[in-house]
């Protein structure tokens, strides 16, 4: 923590504010009330998903070993930012330190980025199951699952360590009020007391490969998988193949299509109320919508959730006789 304090070259601000959401007292507890729920309802959603392909071999398959992996990334995804947003929307001081600050941004961001390449790896473990089907089993092995699953978390996090060293160099003099109710970029480096357009121009760059890369290859593989399925006659498997691809594709819809609006969109960062909305839409409204998508689209994963309350009570009995 104090390590990180010294890198802040001026030394003057030790803390930000995160203003958050402005407005009446009511409206704040009625914010509290929503986002809580929410939160609650999506760390559910996805703990279920994990659960199911936990306790059911018949998904011990490399497309639920990504998946209960992407819901374990959305809970803490969603634990990056929401804690503090509730506890700020309550609090009367809205402080985060400045070694916090930059922590938030730098551990929701790597989750972001890890979010893109898990959609991409679990593209490609689509692709090579309908246009490979035979070749499949030989390719996507446990093995190689296990290092795709590696080679996202870890891609991640290194992957915004250029960004947050370049962030830990500038220099906070003056107001220390950040319009938002996280650490993002933008409205941090607007707060710089000495010229960031060379910082900025980097940090742009590379968010925009992160998400150009991930999003090209996704169309570029979903393309392939849509030409062979569609050569597929009705009836003998056509329909499981759209019902898994449109699952997959729904979700990268609801992240990339948010994600581009707040920074590719030509001025969607110009207003403080669009950067909010938006945010708060792939920060939040994403990670719940996700466990929604996956579990009433594939029968295989609501066979599987039936079994859990069954499973918890064998355990819990198994527990009291020994």
């Amino acid at each position: 923590m104090r390590t990180l304090e010294r890198t802040n070259i001026s030394g003057s601000v030790t803390e930000f504010v995160l203003l958050g959401f402005p407005c009446r007292r009511e409206i704040q507890v009625l914010l509290f009330v929503i986002f809580s729920l929410i939160y609650l309802l999506t760390l559910m959603g996805n703990t279920s998903i994990i659960c199911a392909v936990w306790s059911s071999r018949k998904l011990h398959t490399p497309m639920y070993i990504l998946l209960a992996n992407f819901s374990f990334l959305e809970i803490c995804y969603v634990s990056s930012d929401v804690p503090k947003m509730l506890a700020n929307i309550i609090s009367q001081t809205k402080s985060i330190s400045y070694a916090g600050c930059l922590l938030q941004f730098y551990f929701f961001f790597s989750m972001c980025a890890a979010e893109g390449l898990f959609l991409s790896v679990m593209s490609f473990d689509r692709f090579l199951a309908i246009c490979r089907p035979l070749h499949y089993p030989t390719i996507m092995t446990h093995r190689l699952c296990a290092w795709l699953v590696v080679f996202c978390w870890a891609g991640g996090f290194l992957w915004l360590l250029t960004p947050l060293t370049l962030i830990s160099q500038v220099p906070f003099c003056g107001p220390n009020t950040i319009d938002h109710f996280l650490c993002d970029l933008a409205p941090l480096l607007a707060l710089s007391c000495s010229s960031v357009s060379g910082i900025t121009l980097i940090c742009g760059i590379i968010s925009s490969l992160i998400i150009f890369l991930t999003f090209l290859y996704i169309l570029g593989t979903y393309f392939c998988v849509l030409s062979v399925v569609l050569q597929v006659p009705p009836g003998s498997g056509r329909h499981k193949a759209f019902s898994t691809c449109a699952s997959h594709l729904a979700v990268v819809c609801l992240f990339y299509g948010s994600v581009m609006v707040m920074y590719v969109s030509p001025g969607s960062g110009d207003y403080a109320g669009m950067q909010k909305f938006v945010t708060l839409f792939y920060a939040l409204a994403t990670p719940f919508f996700n466990p929604l998508i996956y579990n009433f689209r594939n029968k295989d994963m609501k066979e599987a959730l039936k079994k859990i309350p069954s499973l918890l009570l064998w355990e819990i009995s198994k527990g009291f006789k020994s």
